[in-house]
């Protein structure tokens, strides 16, 4: 086609243009929505919407359509609708009107609600807010009934920054999670995910399991502690607690790479991720020595952390090279994006502690798993249940897809 040629209109209907909604609704069954079309097929009508829902085996299917032209031609098709209806044990509403649904307003975005469970009362309030900023929730669906219940809210006629503040607040207070982020195609474009390591990607922190072997567990517990909280600067803190592990024998090393535990949901992520094209990623305040082997063990794409100092088979108390704290989380955030091709626009971080604030903060979307009250109120969302892959909900990706990808990997 020519700069000078205009592309075919897409087909709409008018506002003033005559319109029937047929809607549908009983037991489902395969051949319903064919069995409707093959009814309507035998008029002149174009279809200018449909929509269909399944819950707990009963159907509702919406045609919008218009109204057949020629006397007689609307009551025959509404005549063969019912007939047909009753036919296969279906009720059938068909209702006048004139042109398409209302335009959907500007300003729209995903909500994404995790509960568990998710009950009524949370329900009313978090929709009840959606309409307090103005927003109109135009279609609603589940993503996923297990480990958690994940549904999406398809919201317009709200900016994202105001609907995400207003649903932070209204989350908080009534225990579930809620991610809101800006409709777009980039949302389920190819992207990066990279995440923090200790209490995130794993459930343990490695210097202290490093400590445990050390003898000196709890001092080095206490100051992770504290360093987590924003308490203490991280770098300070980090040569600190190291200078404690001074004399251990590097056969430690593959100790403690055998004691770590992934997070319960860890390996789905990352597996599922990886399938559908996202590139994946660990940054670490802790060390080399065991983001090494699970980058390996995992199949990531990047991986940074510390690296403890070994001289004649022995820990010597430093790390070595670039310290990799809060400002260098966010750095590398951005290295991972740029060598990766990803803009940051379309990075998503993970993490728990106050020195992923500036990572959380630097990404298209920050996520705060399990994360310190400060952390949760600086990122963009937070999810509070110990299942790592629900952060795939927040994504926009179901639990019927992690399943077909591990059907079809199978």
């Amino acid at each position: 086609m020519s700069a000078s040629q205009t592309p075919p209109a897409v087909p709409s209907a008018a506002e003033d243009t005559p319109t029937l909604l047929v809607k549908i609704f009983g037991r489902d069954r395969p051949g319903i929505t064919a069995g409707l079309f093959e009814v309507l097929s035998a008029y002149s009508l174009d279809v200018v919407d449909i929509e269909q829902v399944v819950t707990r085996g009963r159907i509702t299917l919406c045609a919008l359509v218009t109204t057949p032209g020629g006397g007689g031609a609307e009551g025959e098709l509404r005549a063969r609708v019912h007939t047909w209806a009753e036919s296969v044990k279906l009720q059938a509403e068909i209702i006048s009107g004139r042109g398409d649904n209302r335009p959907r307003g500007t300003g729209r975005s995903h909500v994404t609600v995790l509960g568990n469970p998710l009950t009524a009362e949370a329900t009313a309030s978090i929709t009840a807010r959606i309409t307090g900023v103005g927003g109109n929730i135009d279609r609603i669906f589940r993503l996923a009934k297990y480990p958690v219940t994940a549904v999406e809210f398809a919201v317009s006629g709200a900016a994202t920054g105001p609907l995400r503040t207003a649903l932070a607040t209204e989350s908080a207070a009534l225990g579930v999670d809620v991610a809101v982020v800006a409709s777009g195609l980039h949302r389920r474009a190819q992207r990066l995910v990279v995440m923090d390591v200790d209490s995130t990607l794993i459930q343990d922190e490695v210097i202290e399991l490093f400590a445990a072997h050390a003898g000196c567990g709890a001092k080095v517990a206490e100051v992770t502690a504290a360093a987590m909280r924003g308490e203490l600067d991280f770098e300070q803190s980090l040569h600190a607690r190291v200078a404690l592990l001074e004399g251990l024998d590097e056969s430690v090393v593959d100790k403690v790479r055998t004691e770590v535990r992934l997070t319960p949901g860890a390996r789905t992520l990352i597996r599922t991720l990886k399938r559908l094209g996202y590139q994946v990623g660990v940054v670490s305040g802790g060390f080399t020595q065991v983001t090494d082997d699970l980058r390996e063990r995992l199949g990531l794409d990047f991986a940074s952390a510390n690296t403890l100092e070994i001289v004649d088979g022995k820990l010597t108390g430093r790390v070595v090279g670039e310290v990799v704290d809060r400002a260098g989380k966010a750095r590398l955030l951005r290295r991972f994006a740029a060598e990766a091709g990803v803009p940051l626009s379309q990075t998503v971080a993970i993490g728990d502690g106050a020195n992923d604030l500036d990572m959380l903060n630097t990404a298209g979307l920050g996520v705060a798993f399990n994360a310190k009250p400060v952390v949760q109120e600086a990122a963009h969302t937070a999810v509070n249940v110990p299942f790592l892959d629900t952060v795939l909900y927040l994504l926009g990706i179901t639990r019927e897809e992690v399943e077909a990808a591990d059907a079809a990997q199978a």
